[in-house]
């Protein structure tokens, strides 16, 4: 592994003397490891077996959230099919973190698209995440978001037939509650609560994106699942964009999305908030 990580740093036009190599916690899909030349570190994620691009869209998804202005992203060294190198983001946070998180989130999803989706299909965890472009937003939610994520847990066997008949009826029914007039945005796309860190001096970064243009709504739902942010955080968004009244009874929809995708990753433990969801908006 070693060998591999220099080749790594080389390709990156790196020729300084590996010092030490730390394997650290990095997320569930690639090994990550903290390598110094005694210079300088370097965070370095590998991925014997990534699908094709999955690096290349990692790399660009962190330009596409730097190219916004709304938050710090690391700094990308090299990509290649196997890994990549990256500045690694080292902090605590610090007093004013959260606040600049939330108005980093609120500045990301102020910055406007013209059509939903993204030019490339990019991933969802290692899961495929199918883009293009839609003028609409209610199809592009429907037929790029939900029904391959429905038609993917069939395919698994976890969607048994109750579930299914309910998934396939919610998709005629979206128009009872998602309005087709919201502006895309930028979004980061997989934004919960392990998706940022304090760099130095506490500034938040955006890390591990999955990025596309879409309803704010969406991934701000989202980002109450699995933890949440600290009111502090939704305090500081709020008085930079506004949320919409009506955003309570639109989020558990919108939140089903990342439930199917943890359905289809992990398995029947994400059966119950699915069927849960599936029940409110069918009955």
């Amino acid at each position: 592994m070693n060998e591999n990580l220099t080749m790594a740093l080389r390709q990156a036009g790196i020729q300084e003397e590996v010092k030490n190599i730390q394997q650290v916690s990095g997320g569930s899909i690639s090994k990550a490891f903290m390598v110094d030349t005694g210079r300088a570190s370097y965070f370095i994620k590998w991925h014997e077996e990534a699908p094709t691009d999955f690096f290349r869209q990692e790399a660009l998804g962190l330009e596409f959230l730097a190219e916004a202005e709304a938050l710090s992203v690391p700094y990308v060294y090299a990509w290649d099919k196997k890994f990549i190198v990256m500045e690694p983001v080292n902090g605590r946070s610090a007093f004013g973190t959260e606040e600049e998180l939330g108005r980093g989130m609120a500045v990301l999803h102020s910055t406007k698209g013209t059509v939903f989706g993204l030019e490339e299909d990019n991933f969802i965890g290692e899961l495929p995440q199918i883009n293009g472009w839609e003028e609409s937003w209610l199809p592009f939610l429907r037929e790029k978001r939900l029904r391959p994520q429905i038609d993917l847990a069939r395919s698994l066997g976890r969607l048994p037939e109750s579930r299914a008949k309910r998934a396939y009826r919610l998709l005629e029914r979206l128009d009872k509650w998602i309005p087709d007039h919201h502006q895309p945005v930028k979004l980061h796309g997989d934004l919960w609560g392990g998706n940022w860190l304090p760099g130095r001096d506490g500034q938040p970064y955006f890390i591990d994106p999955a990025v596309w243009y879409g309803d704010h709504e969406f991934e701000l739902a989202f980002t109450y699942l699995f933890g949440g942010f600290s009111e502090t955080v939704y305090q500081a968004y709020q008085e930079h964009k506004q949320i919409d009244s009506l955003f309570e009874e639109r989020k558990p929809l919108y939140q089903l999305y990342y439930l199917l995708v943890h359905l289809n990753i992990f398995g029947e433990s994400y059966g119950s908030p699915v069927d849960r969801i599936l029940k409110k908006y069918t009955e």
